[in-house]
């Protein structure tokens, strides 16, 4: 017997959401906040403010995020530093 391979395909985010996402970690926010969106890990939103300082940081036009989803990961990653905050 042998285990059929499980294939994934990569989420792709457009500019305007990386640098939004690169915005919040330079406004002060860690990065494992602001990668609290749904489908980014922290690794990747590592890359997104490496890539943003060194001027190399580009999007994809493939996976369109909303106003609304942008709105929700700004509150999500301001949750999780006042909840540090408070628990400090």
């Amino acid at each position: 017997m042998t285990k059929a391979k499980a294939t994934s395909t990569r989420a792709r985010y457009t500019l305007e959401f990386k640098r939004e996402a690169v915005r919040l970690v330079e406004g002060g926010q860690s990065i494992a906040a602001v990668a609290q969106s749904p489908g980014v890990v922290s690794q990747t939103q590592f890359n997104w403010v490496k890539a943003q300082r060194q001027g190399k940081l580009t999007g994809a036009d493939s996976k369109p995020v909303s106003a609304e989803q942008m709105e929700i990961s700004r509150l999500r990653a301001e949750l999780a530093r006042v909840t540090r905050a408070a628990v400090s």
